[in-house]
């Protein structure tokens, strides 16, 4: 994974709200309206989270009707995850501070 990418993932996931989102689509996926009752926000709002969590592959969505869906992207988690323990593991090789 670029570092591009991971900073793009990063700054998504430093919002309370889109980690709320997040949490919510680990449950599978959401239709735009249930998101809408849990979050307690309004859909211009929602819509800018979800155009950021989807630019940096995180969620993806599918229109059906008038609502979007979404859910997670696992292949981007999973990139991310590796991306992340890479560092771990480089800490460890060189005898850094990760357990």
């Amino acid at each position: 994974m670029e570092l591009s990418q991971v900073t793009l993932i990063c700054k998504a996931l430093a919002d309370p709200n889109r980690l709320r989102i997040v949490q919510v689509l680990t449950c599978g996926e959401q239709c735009g309206c249930e998101l809408l009752d849990q979050m307690q926000i309004t859909q211009p709002t929602l819509s800018h989270h979800m155009k950021v969590l989807g630019g940096c592959g995180l969620v993806s969505s599918v229109k059906k009707g008038k609502w979007n869906h979404y859910s997670l992207n696992c292949d981007q988690w999973t990139a991310f995850r590796n991306y992340i323990e890479s560092i771990r593991d480089a800490s460890k090789d060189e005898g850094g501070c990760c357990p």
